[in-house]
């Protein structure tokens, strides 16, 4: 019988690494400035402009409760698709995509602190270290949680 294996998009964020399935990243790209929008949770730093789709960013920093990046470090884009949504996942630096065998993947561990654990699906057991893997479709749906029904984010 032979292992599944899945590619996944690796990147960090302060010291975690982590990964998205590669089919559900569009592209990744250099900061983009953004703007900012009123009244919206802390995790969300802005839009940003996609080529004429406007895509909201979400700093996984804030997300993953850690402290703010240094001022003078710039994030990098994942921007990530489900369907016709889109959106960007600020994070500190890429890593490479990765192949990993099924075998490998477990429930999140006991030492991944609790704000963490509640947006990663599992783990991954690398001989080097730990991939968890981020939980994209809850990454998405807090951006719609504060987006109209109409797609216009909520004032």
């Amino acid at each position: 019988m032979s292992n599944s294996k899945h590619q996944f998009c690796t990147f960090y964020v302060d010291d975690l690494f982590l990964g998205i399935n590669v089919q559900q990243v569009q592209e990744v790209i250099r900061y983009q400035e953004m703007t900012r929008v009123p009244l919206a949770p802390k995790a969300i730093r802005g839009l940003i402009n996609l080529r004429g789709q406007i895509v909201t960013a979400i700093d996984m920093r804030c997300w993953l409760g850690m402290p703010t990046r240094a001022a003078d470090a710039l994030p990098m884009n994942v921007i990530v698709r489900d369907g016709s949504n889109a959106v960007s996942l600020l994070v500190d630096r890429i890593g490479d995509v990765i192949e990993v065998d099924d075998e490998l993947f477990e429930a999140p561990p006991n030492t991944v602190k609790a704000n963490v654990r509640g947006l990663i699906q599992g783990a991954y057991k690398l001989s080097e270290r730990l991939l968890l893997l981020l939980d994209t479709n809850r990454a998405l749906a807090e951006c719609d949680s504060f987006a109209s029904p109409n797609g216009k984010i909520a004032s």
